[in-house]
């Protein structure tokens, strides 16, 4: 097996190839992120961003290369290990939020927290701060078939922050928003993962939203092409109240949305 990455390295991929039926999809991804870093991947659709995040995040396995977390390799991961890397150590925000059909605004953010072992009071106290400071506290108690796409979203965005976990994966996670919505929610991502030393890695095709980040690389067909120049942090978080609110400290429970249906429901339930 090959040496480690180096320690400032959260994650490291070398020479990753992926393909889906037959198709390819990475063609030899070698990228290192360092901790706290703010790192935008954009590209085209279908040049492989969300690829790339799925191999990043132990959600597909590579069929060649090495994916490394911490020093620790995933690429040697089984099925269960990817899971439980996935439930304990990552977060994930993609286009569609996802929620549970069955919970409350303030039930879906708090899940993550309770499977994680946080107590009712941490768990619910931590969703209702993050659901304020993007606000939409207003729905708390909604659930997600009373609310419109752009509300939804943002809880998903809460629910992954909520545990502060170690790395953030966000896979076009503003498509459903409008460009002042989408602008908050940017803020609000990239104040969290700053203030609270978080990794973010954001896949986009939007360029104005690579303002954002600390640094940015661009796929073509799932090749990493020249470097992306570098963004000036003027721009990054400040502006609003929503921005400044996110750089507070927030609850310590880590973990990250893994149940749905009838299971996760009873799992809320106090």
């Amino acid at each position: 097996m090959s040496a480690a990455p180096p320690d400032n390295d959260v994650l490291w991929a070398r020479g990753i190839v992926k393909s889906h039926h037959g198709t390819p999809a990475l063609r030899g991804i070698s990228l290192g992120v360092r901790e706290g870093e703010v790192l935008a991947v954009t590209g085209p659709r279908g040049s492989g961003k969300s690829t790339l995040l799925g191999c990043l995040s132990a959600l597909l396995p590579v069929d060649e290369g090495e994916v490394w977390f911490n020093s620790a390799p995933v690429h040697t991961l089984g099925r269960a290990g990817r899971e439980r890397l996935r439930r304990d150590r990552f977060g994930f925000v993609g286009s569609e939020p996802h929620l549970v059909p069955e919970l409350t605004a303030r039930e879906n953010v708090a899940l993550p927290l309770l499977l994680a072992g946080a107590g009712n009071k941490a768990a619910y106290t931590a969703a209702d701060e993050w659901l304020q400071r993007l606000d939409i506290g207003a729905a708390s108690r909604l659930r997600p078939d009373r609310l419109i796409q752009s509300q939804r979203q943002r809880i998903a965005v809460a629910r992954a922050l909520a545990p502060l976990p170690p790395v953030v994966f966000a896979d076009d996670p503003t498509a459903p928003l409008h460009r002042e919505a989408a602008d908050q929610v940017l803020r609000i991502l990239t104040s969290a993962a700053r203030s609270h030393q978080l990794t973010l890695v954001l896949a986009t095709h939007d360029p104005e939203l690579v303002r954002f980040a600390d640094r940015a690389v661009a796929l073509v067909d799932g090749r990493l092409a020249a470097p992306v120049a570098p963004v000036p942090r003027t721009t990054a978080p400040a502006a609003g109240h929503t921005g400044t609110a996110a750089a507070t400290a927030g609850p310590g429970a880590t973990g990250t949305p893994g149940a749905t249906g009838a299971s996760a429901v009873s799992a809320t339930r106090r």
